[in-house]
């Protein structure tokens, strides 16, 4: 087993996690160890904006439109100064 040294926590959040540790029962190294393990062990999150849009939308596309052509390249945009 590995050994982690945490330094310079502020003496709210030591207190705080004292007090979790003894309303579960438990010492404060194996509270911290629980709390890792349980942030540690969740499901990745659902992904990037535009992956859970393309994800979401993708059985809705009609495959029989197809494209216009595009005639002109596309061209930076004119804004007034």
């Amino acid at each position: 087993m590995a050994t982690l040294t945490i330094r310079n926590i502020d003496e709210d959040l030591k207190a705080r996690l004292r007090i979790e540790a003894a309303l579960h029962g438990r010492s404060m190294e194996e509270e911290v160890r629980v709390i890792l393990r349980h942030a540690l062990n969740k499901a990745p999150g659902p992904g990037p904006f535009g992956s859970r849009l393309h994800q979401r939308f993708a059985g809705l596309a009609d495959p029989g439109i197809e494209l216009p052509p595009r005639e002109e390249q596309p061209r930076s945009a004119d804004l007034p100064e």
